[in-house]
């Protein structure tokens, strides 16, 4: 669906003050967990937001790069990551922080 009713992707969750999201890296499979703040950290664009974020693994100091835009509502509508992959929230698992 498109307008206000878009429902979230599937990769983040909502928390009303920020995005969450987990990705694991390319290189050793380490799980960055990822807190994007709607009101400091997202750049206004035509039609929506935007942020870039390099994320670092605290344990294996893997590097990947984040990138999302959302519409108005803060909704993804796009998200790139370089040096990983986005990990669907219904596959999180608290232990992959540990």
């Amino acid at each position: 669906m498109f307008g206000p009713f878009r429902r979230q992707d599937p990769r983040f969750r909502d928390d009303g003050q920020a995005l969450w999201a987990r990705v694991r890296t390319a290189r050793n499979g380490e799980v960055i967990q990822v807190r994007l703040s709607k009101t400091s950290e997202m750049s206004l664009e035509a039609g929506g937001y935007f942020v870039r974020k390099t994320l670092v693994g605290s344990k294996t100091l893997d590097q990947a790069t984040l990138e999302v835009t959302t519409n108005r509502g803060h909704k993804v509508t796009q998200a790139v990551v370089d040096g990983g992959v986005l990990l669907p929230v219904r596959e999180w698992r608290d232990e992959d922080l540990g």
